[in-house]
This record gives structure tokens, sequence and C-alpha cells, in this order.
């Protein structure tokens, strides 16, 4: 357990890369029910059965949060402590060759993790390079709190770059939300 924050400290670097959650499930890795009607947001809140874990990856969050927040203001829809007009959902993967691990703190419940994960390590596995490599999926969901429905889904899927610099992996959060939430519409 003691490599867990290291292992979530490389996604704060995620780098350039293709997208990889392809092929068949149930589980979509693309949603959109058009424009999204929001004036504001919210985070779901984290569980806190996993708090004493998340401390760790704290710092992660944070700088994923600020690249939403971001995102989203200049879009209009500006971050609310609880109670927006909709809750922002976010899934972490990190795989390799051989495993994934998510991170599913500010995730929430009633959609299928395990089905994602899954998708995520087949696009990984798709590869066929030989070479040990490390990848990181931002999966973000855009969620209705009143029915729990999910709104809009997007995700990138990029190679982790090691040891960058604290504004490097800042950098590189905005630049993989900014791609995420790129074909977010928001609207009437």
């Amino acid at each position: 357990m003691n490599s867990m924050p290291i292992r979530f400290a490389t996604l704060l670097s995620l780098g350039l890369a293709a997208f990889v959650l392809g092929g068949c499930s149930s589980t979509p890795d693309r949603v959109s029910s058009g424009k999204i009607s929001a004036r504001t947001f919210s985070f779901v809140a984290i569980n806190p059965q996993t708090a004493r874990f998340a401390e760790a990856r704290e710092p992660i969050h944070a700088l994923i949060k600020n690249a939403i927040a971001n995102n989203l203001g200049r879009k209009g829809v500006n971050q609310v402590a609880s109670g927006g007009d909709v809750t922002v959902a976010y899934l972490l993967i990190v795989g390799n060759n051989a495993s994934t691990v998510a991170v599913n703190d500010y995730f929430g419940y009633g959609r299928d993790t395990t089905a994602l994960v899954d998708k995520a390590q087949k696009g990984y596995d798709s590869s066929k390079n030989p070479n040990y490599f490390e990848a990181g999926t931002l999966l973000i969901d855009i969620v209705s709190p009143s029915s729990g429905q999910v709104l809009w889904r997007g995700h990138v899927t990029q190679p982790v770059l090691r040891d960058a610099t604290d504004t490097v992996r800042s950098q590189r959060i905005q630049e993989a939300v900014d791609k995420v939430l790129a074909s977010l519409r928001i609207g009437p």
C-alpha cells in the first residue's frame, strides 16, 4: 500500500497520447444528451470510508478539481460547495502492461467502475508495446443531481510522464482536463 501514493503521483504528469477506451461493453465511454443547461456545479462528495487513504492523493485531486473548475468557469459554469445545477464526478485509472488501478474517490456510486477499468486495461493491452509503460486515464461525468443520470461523459488517456516539476504537472493536468471537456456544450 505504501507504493500507492507514488503510483497516483505519477498520474499528475499526464503526457500526450491517443484515446484508448474503446471496444464493446454495456458501459459507454462517451455519453451526451446534447447541451447541458447549468450555471453552477459541485463535485461528488468524497466517500468518508476512503478519506483515510485519500489524504495522500489530495494534492492530485486538488490539481484535477482546480483544472475542472477553471475549464467550466471559462464556459460560464461556476463551482459551488454543494447543490449545483450539475454534479461533476471523475475517475482516475492508472495502468501498465499488466495491471490497472482505479481511484474513485470523486466518482460516486451508481456507475459501473469495474467495466470502465476493464475497458481501460483492454485499451492499454491493445498497444502491443513489448516495453514497460504506464498510462493514465481521466474520465469525467456530468451528472444530474436530481436523477443521478449521466448527462455527459468524456475521457482522455495519456502516457504517464515521470519526474515532472510541479508546474509541468499542473499544466499537463489542465491540458488533459481541457481535452476531456472540449466537446462539452453548455447552453440553455
